[in-house]
């Protein structure tokens, strides 16, 4: 049986060499945040996350949560779990000294962060939106609000959630339908939200939902959406629970995947709510904790990829199937060659994805904390740039290599005991939830690209010819490589780039997002792929030999067999978009 751990060294390898924690750590605020202090804070989550929250995860996927009597009951072990996890502190840990959190960097939080969902995604999914919660309060809420709510929140005493979704509108949040009106201080919610994540449990008595609604006056669409708090048990003016609010899980969903995450209908039938912000402002504030949670979603697709690569290896050292090409010795299936191929594949893509996060993190903390506004500026759209390309490329990746993962497997993956599957049917979701992948590539090719004519973009690629400077002073056959195939790949997006913005047939642009994206992913993981490699090579003397060496192994197979696939994306993007809209809608289906 695979038993998660943490890779602590190349999730410090990042942190240090290419995510420049040292530099983080000078801005104000961050000065705690040394390399023993966040070290010892890692190992310590990696032990939690080993010894408590993954071996609840296969149980837990099997017993699933269950409603009875408008209550949810989590899986066994999984309340007890949430107790001890917010006992250690681990809710607090990336939110403000004000309001009793440990005031931690985004670029600290993160390897955190992906370890709980390693373990145990189902489990992960409530800090993570208690986070979004706060986060959306601390900057919209009134006082009084933030009073109320946020530091029971912090502490992990109360939980929150987003609730957006209904029967009738998804992704398009122009078709809300449920209802606020204002009653003296306050207001009563009517109606009905579905995907609500952690809507009901049994971790806390408290839930603090954040509830997109309508007043009566409201205008048509999306500038007519105000947000509410709207909590399960009414707080009283000091503080404490009283009476319950007007609240009910309705019932909860049957899912593909996240078995032991309460996914609800909740039901709102003139239930106390408190405006946060300002009436019909409200989807500005829900889109605060809509980026954080769609960064949060693509880190699940490096920490699904990184479990089920774990899961892959253990089985491949082990299972004992086919002769040596060269000895004809029966081996382990790792001596094969197809089988390294597909390993190779899951490591690569997973060191590539954790870096690009990571860096995003810490590009998020200097767009928060630099003393410096035009430097600010330039990490927040840098930021602003790669969160589509975090969570699109990301999660689509992260299926992928669940899927090699059940493939090395054989067909002892397709059997639910060896958990190989799981982790392929959980990393469904993520590319769904927070925007689906399209959405994502419409934001990235609408919003972050044609809107501001490319400029943004181009001066990423004009980094990244900066950093082909320090490239071509290395003599390592491998770095060279890698460099020739990340040269190929900025050349590609610049094509896209030029091409997106000059094409004036929305529908031929926007039938290439997709591929965009992926194609923008592949380049930004090979960048820091590079970096990795040329960090690694400096310290070949002086370091861990094997992990740098596999290091540079790692970037090399990266560069031959996944960002060489750029110059072909390129073609899609820029050739492809006439044939997508081809047919006819009658087309489609010959009879």
């Amino acid at each position: 049986m695979s038993v998660y751990a943490a890779p602590l060294k190349d999730m410090k390898f990042v942190l240090h060499e290419l995510a420049g924690l040292s530099e983080v750590a000078k801005l104000p605020g961050y000065g705690e945040a040394t390399r023993d202090t966040v070290d010892a804070i890692l190992e310590e989550a990696a032990r939690f996350a080993a010894e408590v929250l993954d071996p609840l995860n296969q149980p837990g996927d099997h017993e699933g949560s269950t409603l009875a009597n408008g209550r949810v009951r989590t899986p066994k072990g999984f309340r007890e779990a949430y107790l001890k996890f917010a006992d250690s502190g681990w809710v607090s840990l990336p939110f403000e000294p004000d309001w009793g959190g440990q005031g931690l960097p985004k670029l600290v939080a993160t390897p955190v962060d992906e370890m709980w969902t390693s373990a145990n995604m189902s489990f992960s999914l409530c800090p993570l939106l208690t986070q979004g919660a706060v986060h959306a309060l601390s900057l919209r809420g009134s006082e009084a609000l933030k009073k109320l709510f946020i530091p029971k929140m912090v502490a992990g005493e109360w939980t929150g959630t987003m609730n957006l979704t209904e029967p009738q509108a998804g992704s398009d949040l122009a078709l809300v339908k449920t209802r606020a009106v204002r009653e003296g201080d306050h207001y009563r919610i009517s109606g009905q939200k579905i995907f609500i994540t952690y809507g009901e449990h049994d971790f806390t008595d408290q839930i603090v939902h954040l509830v997109l609604a309508r007043t009566p006056d409201a205008p048509e669409g999306v500038k007519g959406i105000s947000l509410f708090v709207v909590p399960k048990i009414v707080v009283k003016p000091d503080g404490s629970l009283g009476e319950q609010n007007a609240v009910r899980c309705v019932s909860i969903e049957h899912k593909l995947g996240i078995h032991a995450s309460p996914t609800a209908v909740m039901a709102y039938d003139n239930a106390v709510g408190y405006l946060v912000g300002e009436e019909n402002r409200g989807l500005e504030t829900m889109f605060i904790m809509m980026n954080a949670a769609r960064f949060g979603v693509g880190l699940e697709g490096v920490a699904i990829a990184e479990r089920a690569f774990q899961r892959a290896l253990a089985f491949a050292k082990e299972r004992l199937q086919g002769r040596d090409l060269v000895g004809g010795k029966t081996v382990p299936i790792i001596r094969h060659p197809d089988v390294r191929r597909m390993l190779m594949l899951m490591k690569s893509q997973t060191e590539a994805m954790r870096a690009l996060a990571y860096v995003v993190a810490a590009s998020l903390d200097f767009a928060h904390r630099s003393p410096d506004p035009d430097m600010q500026k330039r990490y927040q759209a840098f930021v602003d740039l790669m969160i589509p390309v975090v969570k699109g490329w990301s999660t689509e990746t992260g299926i992928e290599i669940a899927s090699l993962g059940l493939q090395i497997h054989g067909g002892m993956g397709f059997i639910e005991e060896t958990g190989a599957a799981q982790h392929l049917r959980d990393a469904r979701i993520t590319t769904i939830y927070e925007g689906t992948t399209g959405i994502q590539a419409n934001d990235l090719l609408g919003r972050k690209i044609a809107r501001e004519g490319g400029a943004t973009a181009r001066e990423w690629l004009r980094a990244l010819k900066a950093f082909d400077g320090e490239l071509a002073r290395s003599g390592n056959p491998h770095v060279k490589a890698v460099r020739s195939a990340l040269e190929q790949g900025a050349k590609a997006v610049s094509d896209c780039v030029d091409f997106i913005v000059a094409e004036k047939n929305p529908h031929v642009a926007f039938a290439g997002a997709v591929p965009f994206l992926k194609l923008m992913g592949i380049v930004a993981g090979g960048w820091q792929m590079a970096r990795a490699a040329l960090a690694a090579e400096k310290r070949l003397n002086s370091g861990d030999r094997p992990f740098l060496e596999a290091k540079i192994a790692s970037a090399r197979f990266f560069a031959d067999q996944v960002l060489v696939q750029a110059p072909a994306l390129r073609d899609t993007v820029v050739n492809g978009g006439s044939a997508v809209m081809a047919l006819s809608e009658d087309q489609f289906l010959a009879a």
